[in-house]
């Protein structure tokens, strides 16, 4: 893949002599750096396209780790020998040693791991292929930004950690995000009180910066503390985190993220991979590293990078000559600017990506980050030998040094897999008793597991897993109790089983609450209700024997009265004042001067009371003005008479329920009925955070009143109701399923608010978005309503109102045979007074005639 360079000059010598110093462990005598080295020799030797004419030759030192003066030793030895480049070593106190006395002869030093730069930047005859910190750093922090971490953990396992990871360690003074540090013990493999003390923090979004032997170690650990969960992200800074065998924490559904630099995507970076791993198969076996056999690391590619690039600078440059150069007499190398300069400014494509070397300070600042993460379905697959390697990442994004985070694996990517993170697990779901959601199961066989309980919320989990494949253990919420906070800010309940990750879902009548939301995810609501009032059903009470009264109120009946006297009233006075209600009572006598007038005052007012009763009377009225009145007194009567008689029937056969209360409004009015709610329930929690001054003044009388107001639970609270005069405030959905089963109860009023209930998830959860999805399935396909039928379908109660006609009784209309008799009664009274007193009358004409005609016989 060097074919851009394949038209290099021709150089003067027939081999380019370079170095190599390399440390060595006691169980690795020979260091990856090495084997990379002389595997990238032999490449180039073999294949004569990039150096046709020349050969390339090596000196190999090894030196023990952190051993500074015998490298220096060494590099003297070898720019004695005369070499146009000296590779290594690796750690930082060699690395400053060799690096100075290449600085001052003026020999290339080539390096391939991350090292603190000089300040004063005065090493100019060195170059590093490692990514710069900075960047690295940078890097990070988009990392977390896009992932929205607002608290995050850093592990670091050396104090070079700190400096790589400056940007991110700023990060709290220009961004929300809180950042908690924490060392890796120091002469100690043993991490797990450190990951006690993070699970203990609920510390879930965690940044590793250490080698890739200690994170192999450090997953050991995190396996061991059961900390490898969905609930957790763990990120590592190494750029060898592909290269670990982590197939044991392949379905474990932890959230593993990191970044890598060897390009491998590349076909002929491929094929050279390959080769290398085909090479270390045959080799003997070393010691257990974590890492997966014939694996190429990040250091092994850069150094195999180094190499080439060296070689590819030698053929651009002409007419150099590598000499021999004494440490004691500080005379530099006559071509080493030169080469130093072709050196920098190299660009192309090598193992780790495109490389380009800053020329002021020899840093490699531009460069590609893949961006991988753990996947259960290993997508990416290579050939190594006769053996298959899975490897378990998937490649989900490109960060560049100058563009930045690019991640390419979109929502609609991870919906095709809706189901991947939780096929064949076994999640743990927390619920209460609470009929008709989770209910024991009656049986008369002893009952185990999830088949003890049935219920709305059973059906549902059992939908869901069939959707989404997975499997789950109901345990019952430890202290009975749905979730609510404390004054110190604690939570109790299935909440908190949630936030403790006691619990993987709570699939129970939950509502959806913003405080609640806070702490835990929910997933779109499965039902939708709000709180309204149970009470006993009001006694009936039938119609009176007077009921006809009753399609008017006592005020109409009252005014249609003073209304029939009034136009009585104004039909005398009109009668009287027009003369065209005067008549001559003698047709005959057309001369005659007496007239008469049929609108007496009580012929008006019987008049009156004629058309009320629709049976009119023997008056008519003869001029313009009085039939006007007559007129509007019937279209009056005509409207008052049709409203009583629709109204009439209602009256005379509906039994009348006669209710303390209607609304809320009424409850907050009153103190003798006692009202309350269930304690630590989202409808406590309801009055409890509101600002309404009704639903106030109601959490003041149940605050209280807390002893007794307040229930342990809904079945304590339906107690209540039926026994005593209470008034329970619940969820609608509720009331409906008990008024269902229990005739002498119903709800009162209208709904106060609007809620749902949601399946509840740990902040954070991969779970919450997929069980989403299922529950809009669910509901698409009308299943979620046949759930709810089922289950809150009851035996039913009688109907209230008859849907055919019944018959009046006596108790119906009674009151009008009362009136009957009363009006029969009265007509007789009335009648004797007129015979008594047409009698007493007579009586006394008779008594005068008998006068006058004794004084007329007397005169």
């Amino acid at each position: 893949f060097h074919c851009a360079l394949a038209n290099a000059l021709t150089s003067t010598v027939s081999s380019l002599h370079t170095g190599g110093i390399f440390e060595t462990l006691e169980n690795e005598p020979i260091s990856v750096e090495e084997l990379a080295f002389k595997f990238a020799v032999t490449n180039i030797n073999r294949n004569r396209t990039l150096m046709p004419n020349t050969t390339l030759t090596y000196d190999i030192q090894r030196i023990n780790l952190f051993d500074s003066f015998e490298a220096s030793r060494r590099a003297c030895d070898q720019l004695a020998l005369g070499v146009g480049a000296v590779f290594g070593p690796s750690h930082s106190s060699s690395v400053s040693a060799v690096q100075s006395i290449c600085n001052a002869l003026e020999v290339p030093h080539i390096q391939t791991r991350w090292k603190h730069p000089s300040v004063d930047n005065k090493d100019s005859f060195f170059i590093n292929l490692y990514p710069e910190y900075t960047s690295i750093s940078r890097a990070v922090l988009d990392i977390v930004q896009y992932y929205k971490w607002k608290t995050v953990t850093v592990v670091y396992e050396d104090a070079t950690g700190l400096i790589r990871l400056q940007e991110l360690i700023k990060a709290p003074s220009r961004y929300s995000i809180k950042i908690k540090i924490r060392q890796l013990p120091t002469g100690s493999k043993d991490a797990r009180p450190l990951l006690k003390e993070m699970k203990k923090g609920k510390e879930f979004y965690v940044i590793f910066d250490c080698s890739y032997q200690t994170s192999a170690d450090v997953l050991k650990q995190i396996l061991s503390m059961g900390m490898m969960t969905e609930y957790y992200h763990f990120f590592f800074t190494t750029l060898d985190l592909f290269s670990l065998d982590l197939e044991p924490y392949r379905y474990s559904g932890v959230n593993m993220t990191g970044f890598r630099l060897l390009n491998i995507d590349s076909p002929p970076v491929a094929s050279v991979v390959e080769r290398w791993a085909m090479e270390r198969l045959q080799a003997p076996s070393k010691a257990e590293t974590g890492m997966m056999e014939g694996m190429m690391t990040t250091e092994a590619a850069l150094m195999y990078d180094a190499v080439y690039m060296v070689a590819a600078a030698s053929q651009r440059t002409a007419q150099i000559t590598v000499s021999s150069l004494q440490c004691h007499r500080h005379k530099p190398w006559r071509f080493g600017s030169r080469f130093m300069n072709m050196l920098k400014e190299a660009q192309w494509n090598g193992l780790t990506g495109q490389i380009v070397i800053n020329k002021t300070d020899g840093l490699r600042k531009e460069f590609d980050l893949d961006v991988i993460s753990l996947k259960e379905d290993g997508l990416e697959k290579t050939i190594t030998g006769n053996n298959r390697l899975n490897k378990v990442w998937k490649k989900i994004g490109v960060w560049n040094s100058q563009t930045g985070l690019n991640l390419t694996e979109s929502n609609k990517d991870l919906s095709t897999n809706v189901t991947d993170s939780m096929a064949n697990r076994t999640l743990i779901v927390t619920t209460i008793l609470e009929n008709p959601y989770v209910m024991y199961k009656k049986s008369d066989k002893p009952l185990y597991g999830n088949d003890r309980f049935e219920g709305y919320c059973l059906d549902l989990l059992k939908e869901l897993s069939n959707i989404l494949g997975f499997s789950y253990e109901v345990k019952l919420v430890t202290d009975g109790k749905y979730g609510a906070q404390n004054d110190k800010g604690e939570w109790n309940g299935m909440v908190r089983e949630l936030i403790d990750h006691v619990a993987d879902l709570a699939v129970a009548p939950l509502t959806i609450t913003y405080v609640r939301e806070k702490v835990i995810d929910f997933s779109k609501p499965f039902m939708t209700l709000g709180i309204s009032i149970l009470y006993h059903k009001p006694n009936g009470t039938n119609p009176g024997v007077f009921s006809f009264l009753n399609p008017l109120s006592p005020d109409i009946w009252m005014y249609v009265l003073l209304a029939c006297l009034g136009v009585s009233c104004v039909l005398f006075v009109i009668a009287r004042f027009t003369p065209y209600e005067w008549y001559n009572p003698h047709p005959c006598n057309p001369d005659s001067d007496v007239v008469e007038n049929n609108f007496t005052l009580i012929n008006s007012v019987w008049f009156g009371v004629g058309a009320l009763m629709q049976q009119g009377s023997e008056l008519m009225p003869k001029a313009l003005s009085t039939r006007i009145v007559g007129g509007i007194w019937w279209f009056f009567t005509l409207i008052i008479i049709s409203s009583y008689t629709a109204n009439l029937a209602a009256f005379l056969t509906v039994e009348r329920m006669d209710s303390p209360i209607d609304s809320a409004d009424d409850l907050a009015k009153q103190t003798k009925i006692e009202y309350g709610a269930v304690r630590d329930g989202s409808t406590m929690t309801f009055f409890k955070k509101s600002k309404i001054s009704t639903y106030e003044k109601m959490w003041a009388f149940m605050s209280s009143r807390k002893n007794t107001a307040l229930v342990k639970n809904n079945r304590e609270g339906i107690q209540r109701v039926l026994t005593t005069d209470y008034a329970l405030l619940m969820e609608s959905t509720s009331i409906e399923y008990i008024s269902q089963r229990n005739c002498n109860l119903t709800q009162i009023g209208g709904l106060i608010d609007s809620k749902g209930y949601g399946v509840g998830t740990p902040i954070g959860s991969p779970y919450r978005d997929k069980i989403t999805i299922a529950i809009l399935q669910l509901q698409e396909e009308g299943k979620l309503h046949m759930m709810k039928e089922k289950w809150w379908r009851g035996n039913g109660c009688p109907e209230e109102d008859s849907k055919e006609a019944s018959a009046l009784g006596v108790e119906n209309i009674g009151g009008i045979f009362i009136v009957l008799a009363a009006g029969l009664v009265l007509s007789v009274f009335v009648a004797i007074g007129e015979f008594i007193y047409k009698s007493r009358k007579n009586l006394d004409i008779e008594e005068v005639s008998v006068g006058q005609c004794e004084w007329h016989n007397k005169y």
